[in-house]
């Protein structure tokens, strides 16, 4: 017999294992998820929750794909988070401060509450990439968020109203743009793939458990 243990999905009661996640856990209690809900690993975001334990007051901010369910614990989801996205052609935009101050302003409101680092799913320092963003640091910037999988968590906590993912990004996209110097091989292997010149490696990939890719993924060799 599994153990059991009370869950609050949107303030009903549930009884399930306590050896699910909370999102498999409200696929459990009969809940079918059509959004929040995607990878179910960890990388898109997608099913950012809150949850508090009974008799506990700190409210905390996670990934139900990630996180382990509690007794009496209260859940509930934040599949959708409204962050401002501005629209702009990368191909116009210069990588200069000036272009932070024009779209997304607000990060100069920024107070240093630090909420944003705290709510963090990756455990990013959120608050010290918005802080290279407001100088003009992409490259910083883009460093220091380069996991971020953009489930807003940390904007919903912000004071400010700063949409921290969509900065990060247009971050990453003018150091990938301007900055980063163009890998000097990179075209040459776009191409022999494109010819099929690497179909046996493919195939061979393609064959790997999901253990082995996330091996050879995080042990790769990296271009400085």
């Amino acid at each position: 017999m599994e153990n059991m243990v009370n869950i609050y999905l949107f303030g009903k009661r549930y009884e399930v294992p306590d050896n699910l996640t909370i999102m498999t856990a409200m696929e459990y209690a009969g809940y079918q998820l059509k959004r929040g809900c995607g990878c179910r690993n960890g990388f898109c975001g997608a099913c950012a929750t809150i949850y508090r334990i009974k008799g506990k007051q700190e409210l905390k901010m996670v990934l139900a794909c990630q996180t382990k369910v509690e007794n009496d614990m209260y859940i509930a989801t934040l599949p959708f988070f409204p962050l401002v996205k501005q629209i702009y052609d990368i191909n116009k935009v210069k990588p200069e401060q000036a272009i932070m101050m024009q779209l997304y302003p607000e990060i100069y409101s920024c107070i240093g509450c630090n909420a944003c680092t705290k709510a963090c799913t990756q455990g990013l320092n959120t608050m010290q990439y918005i802080a290279y963003a407001q100088r003009g640091d992409f490259k910083k910037c883009a460093e220091l968020s380069f996991d971020c999988v953009m489930c807003g968590i940390c904007s919903s906590r912000c004071p400010a109203g700063i949409s921290h993912p969509q900065v990060a990004m247009l971050a990453r996209r003018l150091n990938g743009k301007y900055l980063t110097p163009e890998s000097a091989h990179l075209l040459t292997r776009v191409t022999e793939i494109a010819d099929g010149k690497h179909e046996d490696a493919i195939r061979e990939l393609m064959g790997k458990s999901l253990d082995e890719i996330k091996d050879l993924y995080n042990n790769r060799e990296i271009e400085k």
